[in-house]
């Protein structure tokens, strides 16, 4: 017996491989093949795409072209088929095999961040351009500008090239060659302008899918769509004026064309710089003649001209549509405060199923005080803080944030004359005393400040914000054990006004192990630039809220943020673009079959109808089909969810301690002063009066500290803040030595 023993263990029995972690393995071996395959082929499908759009100018191109268009003029679909399949069809495949990815990368476990082998510097954080009409621009942005207007040079020298050609093929008068040569070159600049206008509407389609595949958030693809916008409407205008001399009659809807870029030129003008500081409202509101622009732009150009820019429309439809089904839900505001620094703190109600990470922004409506005016604004809180709740801090500014806070104010004040008449209330049923409508959240897929183990914040004023929430994220994750690289954090944060330190006194720290500040090392510097001296007593600074006011409830049966976001649900939100996409080819193949072919239907702009309607039935129709079903089965697991009353915080953003809930904890107390541990008294705090920082001199000592290692430098503020950052992080990665620190610059300032 004992030899059977002996023999059965020569191999140790908790060494060998069970059935289930083989299968695994397995499992795991699958998916890492099928993401490297799904990667592969996307990055072929486009860089295919890119290579016919830049041989598309040239003889070759052309000719291949029109070899295309014989082989497929003949099917169900016809040109337009043959041209939407060509140009627009690769950038919706891509869409479509890019919710494959999603899904398989959403199904890994939670996220564990790597510390780099050997630090160096990268083409996306390394601030390159400075400074200019442009901005802070970094390594690969500059190499997709240069690539961008190579592209619009190269189509030029060819189409003039191909112009010259075609008219020397005739005998005509210095006159009549002067003038066909400018129209012939007014219709190659509308056509570069088709192919920029493929690419325009992608960034702004903020949940979708493509943003997220590649991980850029929407606060930096807001600036590509505005340079793309400069570049496609000065096209369109040159376009339009080399058909200044003469209206021809040939099959196009000149006075369509006339309306579409008139449309276009009014939201161009309210879109600089200048208008945009001088009346916001204005150019919010003009930039809603896109629906115009884009309507009398498929009237001007037809069907199949119009399929050059269709998929990139498209895609932002499938966003526009989402985001409308989301926004018609009203949220109750949990609570609302204000701080004596002109600050405004919102806590909205969400469902537990909603995620988001620290450095996610949302869009906020208040009907109450405009019906079509969205505001972007970073979350101040962690997702650990919470599975029922969002909040933002709002700068008071003026119009809108002005409005906000008198509203608040007066509905605090009922609440004093009527205090106990409220508490019933509260009881009884949910007050709905401020309501909001929400879209989002988005932002990065990844949470990128958990990627370096050195991290520097500089802050401007409210910039603070997002930080709260990294800070808050970093704090619940070392008390909790769970993933978290940082273990180096410097804050520098510069303000006006000393009140405004306060904001990092409302982080209590109280229910965190004692444990955590020999995890994490955190110094803060803060430069406080219109006081000569501190106005109280040092380390004594005020952050009470002025008003609060309890306008909700953070349980089921509240209003809470809808789930209906591109960035929620991959398996839902995947499955909208797909039927979709498929609804919308189902109905063109409909519309050609039984209506367009059998009636020869040939006018240019009402086939451009057409193709827009079936567009439009394609996420109306077939993707309401499924919003419905996502909102029904959301609904049903919010109904079933096993709702606990959250852990009773120190403020509405404040970390969290174990104790029994009790029914008042559905609504987050307010901060009551300073009498708790906040983080100002217990991390290393500079306070300087008088002064703003030196930020080489700050980068230098840092380096001299940490070594050689990777420091991700994220920045939000105003953007003569983030230049002078990005100055001195490029000075001094271009002069630093191989035992210094390599900085990498990380923008979160969103500039509408």
């Amino acid at each position: 017996m004992d030899q059977n023993l002996q023999s059965a263990g020569k191999e140790p029995l908790l060494l060998q491989p069970t059935d289930g972690e083989n299968q695994k393995t397995n499992y795991g071996f699958l998916r890492i093949f099928a993401k490297w395959a799904l990667r592969t082929t996307m990055w072929a499908i486009f860089v295919a795409w890119v290579g016919f759009i830049y041989l598309y100018p040239t003889q070759l191109g052309d000719s291949l072209f029109q070899k295309w268009n014989r082989l497929t003029e003949k099917s169900l679909f016809g040109i337009t088929g043959s041209i939407l399949l060509l140009v627009s069809g690769p950038i919706m495949a891509i869409a479509v095999l890019a919710v494959a990815h999603l899904i398989l990368v959403s199904g890994e476990d939670e996220f564990y961040p790597r510390k780099k082998k050997y630090p160096r510097a990268q083409l996306w954080t390394f601030p390159l351009i400075v400074g200019g009409p442009l901005g802070v621009v970094s390594a690969a942005e500059l190499i997709g500008v240069v690539l961008f207007v190579g592209y619009i040079l190269w189509a030029l020298y060819f189409y003039t090239l191909r112009n010259l050609a075609l008219l020397s093929t005739f005998k005509l008068t210095s006159a009549q060659f002067s003038i066909y040569l400018m129209e012939l070159t007014g219709l190659r600049l509308g056509m570069i302008g088709l192919f920029c206008l493929a690419f325009l509407f992608l960034p702004i389609a903020r949940g979708s899918v493509l943003l997220r595949l590649i991980d850029i958030p929407v606060e930096h693809a807001t600036r590509y769509h505005v340079w793309l916008g400069h570049v496609t409407m000065l096209l369109f205008t040159l376009h339009g004026l080399f058909y200044i001399l003469e209206w021809k009659n040939i099959g196009i809807s000149n006075l369509a064309g006339v309306i579409s870029l008139l449309a276009g030129l009014i939201m161009w003008v309210t879109s600089l710089q200048p208008v945009r500081r001088w009346n916001f409202e204005l150019f919010l509101y003009t930039h809603q003649l896109y629906i115009v622009f884009v309507v009398f732009l498929a009237f001007h150009v037809g069907d199949f001209i119009f399929s050059i820019a269709a998929g990139g429309i498209f895609l932002f439809m499938l966003d526009r549509f989402l985001r409308f089904c989301q926004s018609r839900n009203t949220v109750d505001v949990v609570s609302a405060k204000c701080f004596p620094c002109g600050t405004v703190e919102l806590t909205l109600s969400k469902p537990q199923s909603l995620r988001y990470n620290a450095l996610s922004f949302i869009f906020i409506q208040i009907r109450e005080l405009s019906w079509l005016q969205w505001h972007p604004f970073s979350v101040s809180s962690s997702p650990l803080d919470g599975k029922y709740h969002i909040s933002v801090l709002i700068k008071v500014l003026g119009g809108w944030t002005d409005k906000l806070k008198e509203r608040i104010v007066t509905t605090s004040s009922a609440d004093e004359d009527a205090e106990g008449a409220i508490i019933m209330e509260r009881n009884s049923k949910i007050c709905r005393k401020l309501t909001a409508s929400v879209e989002g959240p988005y932002g990065h897929e990844s949470p990128y400040h958990l990627m370096y183990e050195y991290l520097v914040l500089v802050a401007g004023g409210i910039g603070i914000s997002p930080f709260m929430a990294i800070l808050r994220d970093v704090f619940h994750r070392l008390d909790e054990g769970t993933p978290c690289l940082p273990r180096e954090i410097l804050l520098v944060w510069a303000v006006k006004k000393s009140e405004e330190i306060g904001l990092l006194s409302t982080i209590s720290l109280d229910y965190l192990r004692s444990d955590i500040f020999e995890k994490l090392n955190l110094h803060i510097q803060i430069y406080v630039t219109r006081e000569s001296d501190p106005p109280l007593e040092e380390g004594k600074v005020t952050h009470e809220a002025s008003s609060v006011v309890s306008a909700g409830c953070s349980g089921p049966k509240g209003n809470r943020m809808s789930v209906l976001v591109g960035t929620g649900d991959n398996i839902w939100s995947g499955l909208y673009v797909i039927s979709s996409t498929l609804g919308f080819i189902v109905l063109l193949a409909l519309i050609d079959a039984y209506y367009i072919n059998p009636y020869g239907i040939s006018s240019w702009w009402y086939k451009g109808l057409l193709l827009m309607s079936c567009m439009v039935g394609g996420v109306v129709v077939f993707g309401g089909v499924v919003i419905a079903l996502w909102h029904l089965w959301s609904r049903k697991v919010s109904s079933t969810e096993q709702f606990k009353a959250e852990p009773k915080t120190n403020g509405a953003n404040g970390l969290h301690h174990n104790e029994s809930s009790t029914a008042d904890e559905d609504f987050p107390p307010s901060t009551d002063g300073a009498k708790a541990k906040d983080l100002l008294t217990a991390s290393s705090t500079f306070i300087n009066y008088g002064s703003r920082p030196d930020f080489q001199e700050i980068f230098q000592s840092t380096s001299k500290n940490w070594g050689h290692v990777d420091a991700g430098v994220m920045v939000c503020g105003p953007p003569t803040l983030q230049t002078t950052v990005a100055k001195e992080i490029r000075s001094h990665n271009l002069r630093r030595y191989s035992h210094d620190t390599v900085l990498h610059f990380n923008s979160h300032s969103f500039d509408l």
